[in-house]
């Protein structure tokens, strides 16, 4: 039998339906590999050995009994530890919410459980999600599997670690400024954020509310376009959650065809600062859409010069509101202060803060907290989402002349640990071909565009599309796949160094 660990998901649901493979072998293949690699690349905060192999022999038993279960039942999946797990410890990353267990799931989660996908664990990230690293996380960095030297992004970067080091085919992540995309870039796998409200946020512990989205983390395109059907779709739960069908999105990817398409190269994407490899397979992608028929022009999209700084207005104000319910008194970590016989609740709340939030999240809540202070609301929150405004018009113009947008996912391949930890703004940059799609809505998806000549490290190549149109990206997507996979022979991941395997 073929390594379990390297089928895709598509294919071990087909494994499954011949009755080749048990959800039970495929699991247990699974959590063996996370046991043999993931002390280097700690893409894991939380294991469940037990529930995940609960979960698949359910679902064996179900098929041995005739029962209908859903296609990707028994298909190991990993989740990014901002979601709410029933009875599994949801930390964000920090020492704040160190040991707790929710009492409910995340509605992105209860789908999952549903359809009988075996959880394996949560995923490290960024605290609180605040981070284009994974260097943030309270429980130490997670490793990129193609050099153990460098960041696998962030902040989801457990996520598209766990799926490029085959120790899960699926998972999922949450992208507030590209924190999906921009994982996905740097590791070779696909990372997609949905159209804002077309995921439920139920359950998802929340950083910037209108800009939070949860999205899949995969190897290839089809298995994306399973989970996004999956986890996709209305939620009463949720006040922002969109009352419309999920795109069809597995169809679009097996379409793949770009023929007589409009493709757009957005101009302000991909200039000064990006790294040469990376712009190089950029122009190789597009190359390659022109010559499969898709007409390919240039477009202008003036206020995405200013996405970066608004974003970093309103999603601090964001982040200081949503994260002042983390005072001590209900749940989380709690501290008696220093010398003080019996302490305030203000000076609990304040003892627990210091000691429980990093230095990333002090920041920006200090900043968030300045931006929306008496004075300066309309100077710096109320500008931002003025430029917020303009940002999705210029989207709105783009679309009228364009069926799908297209730039690098990030500026540079993955970086060396430290090299950006002491100059936030540097770090930032990390975020500039992403964020606009999370302020005006729409959705994105990063598919691997090849390795960056100087490095030898993945690249990725951004696609944008208007609201609810989700399938035009994996159509897309799926054809660049294709396409770059004639050229390497196979996958991208399937050039990744091997990782050594602990007994």
């Amino acid at each position: 039998m073929t390594d379990l660990t390297r089928l895709t998901a598509a294919a071990l649901a087909d494994a499954f339906a011949a009755r080749e493979v048990s959800a039970v072998e495929a699991t247990q293949a699974h959590l063996d590999r996370i046991a043999a690699v993931d002390s280097d690349v700690h893409a894991f905060l939380h294991v469940d050995v037990d529930g995940a192999l609960a979960t698949a022999r359910a679902v064996d038993d179900a098929r041995a009994g005739g029962t209908a279960v859903h296609p990707l039942a028994g298909v190991p999946i990993a989740v990014k530890d901002l979601l709410a797990t029933n009875g599994l410890p949801t930390t964000c990353g920090s020492k704040i919410l160190q040991g707790w267990i929710p009492p409910y799931d995340a509605t992105v989660v209860a789908r999952l459980k549903v359809a009988g996908l075996p959880i394996l664990g949560k995923t490290n990230m960024d605290e609180f999600a605040m981070g284009s690293s994974t260097e943030h996380s309270a429980y130490g960095p997670t490793r990129n599997p193609w050099d153990l030297g460098r960041i696998p992004g962030g902040s989801g970067g457990g996520s598209a670690a766990a799926v490029a080091a085959y120790e899960t085919p699926l998972a999922v992540g949450t992208d507030t400024g590209g924190s999906i995309r921009q994982p996905g870039a740097v590791t070779g796998t696909v990372g997609v954020k949905p159209t804002y409200g077309g995921v439920s946020r139920y359950g998802l512990v929340a950083l910037a509310s209108s800009l939070d989205q949860a999205g899949p983390v995969t190897r290839t395109v089809l298995d994306a376009a399973l989970l996004h059907q999956l986890i996709g779709g209305h939620d009463p739960l949720d006040s922002t959650s969109i009352d419309s069908p999920v795109p069809a999105v597995v169809e679009a990817t097996r379409r793949a065809d770009v023929s007589g398409m409009r493709i757009g190269v957005i101009a302000e994407l991909g200039g000064e600062g990006y790294q040469p490899g990376v712009r190089a397979r950029f122009d190789d992608v597009v190359a390659l859409l022109s010559k499969a028929g898709a007409d390919v022009v240039e477009v202008s999209c003036p206020s995405f010069d200013y996405a970066l700084a608004a974003y970093y207005l309103i999603l601090p104000s964001e982040a200081s509101s949503n994260l002042a319910k983390f005072d001590a008194m209900r749940y989380g970590l709690r501290v008696a202060p220093d010398g003080v016989e019996v302490p305030s609740a203000e000076e609990v709340m304040s003892a627990s803060r210091a000691a429980g939030f990093g230095d990333e999240v002090k920041r920006r809540i200090i900043l968030g907290t300045y931006a929306l202070s008496s004075g300066y609301y309309d100077a710096y929150y109320g500008s931002a989402q003025k430029v917020r405004t303009l940002i999705a018009r210029d989207f709105d113009a783009a679309f009228e002349e364009v069926d799908v947008l297209v730039s690098p996912t990030a500026p540079t391949t993955a970086f060396r640990f430290g090299d950006k930890l002491d100059d936030p703004l540097a770090m930032y940059l990390n975020d500039i071909a992403t964020i606009p799609a999370n302020l005006a809505g729409v959705p994105g998806l990063s598919v691997p565009s090849g390795l960056a000549d100087e490095d030898g490290l993945p690249v990725g190549v951004q696609l944008l599309a208007p609201a609810l149109a989700e399938d035009r990206l994996y159509n897309v997507a799926a054809a660049i796949e294709a396409m770059l996979a004639e050229q390497w022979g196979g996958p991208l991941l399937a050039q990744a160094p091997e990782l050594e395997v602990r007994t």
